[in-house]
């Protein structure tokens, strides 16, 4: 489905659809675990600041502004995890296209940040705080210092992070057992 084509008119009616319809959008578990780690460590962000780039206005979860670091906690469900998201029984082919969507939306909001000269970390739900830490921790460390407009430098290079493919197995992170992907 590209970007442009509209879902169906609504969601299947189920259980599962009032579930999906209460989760929070900011301050889930994940995200407050990895800001309260952060912040004990003496990091400081904003939380769900908007950044306009290339056209495109996003709120990534944690944004370091000075650093230019924007880092999104994924959820496992909503982003297609290899590992642990899984489609919905779903005739009329809604959450289908609702979740590949979502994916193609994070691509383009990465594509966007980094031409814009963003640092993009992106953190899946399951993934240990440490870890998730470490990953930001070093985005910040090799990001310098700059004003919109200076060179930008390269990729931090983490594991867990889906580039390609989708949720239905075609791409890295198909459940193969490899894992290694690129976060920028």
């Amino acid at each position: 489905m590209s970007p442009g084509q509209p879902l169906p008119a609504t969601p299947p009616p189920s259980a599962a659809s009032a579930s999906m319809r209460s989760n929070r959008h900011r301050d889930t578990a994940p995200e407050l675990r990895l800001r309260r780690a952060l912040h004990a460590l003496g990091h400081r962000y904003r939380v769900s600041l908007p950044v306009q780039a290339g056209g495109v206005r996003v709120r990534p979860d944690i944004v370091f502004p000075r650093q230019r670091v924007a880092v999104f906690v994924d959820g496992c469900f909503w982003h297609c995890c290899a590992l642990h998201g899984r489609r919905p029984a779903d005739p009329t082919g809604y959450w289908t296209a609702k979740l590949d969507r979502n994916v193609e939306r994070d691509r383009r909001v990465t594509s966007s940040l980094e031409a814009e000269g963003w640092r993009v970390v992106r953190i899946w739900e399951h993934e240990p705080v440490d870890e998730a830490v470490t990953f930001v921790a070093a985005a910040l460390v090799t990001a310098p210092h700059r004003r919109p407009g200076q060179a930008r430098a390269g990729s931090v290079p983490r594991r867990g992070q889906v580039t390609a493919g989708s949720c239905d197995g075609d791409g890295p992170g198909d459940g193969d057992g490899s894992r290694d992907r690129l976060v920028r």
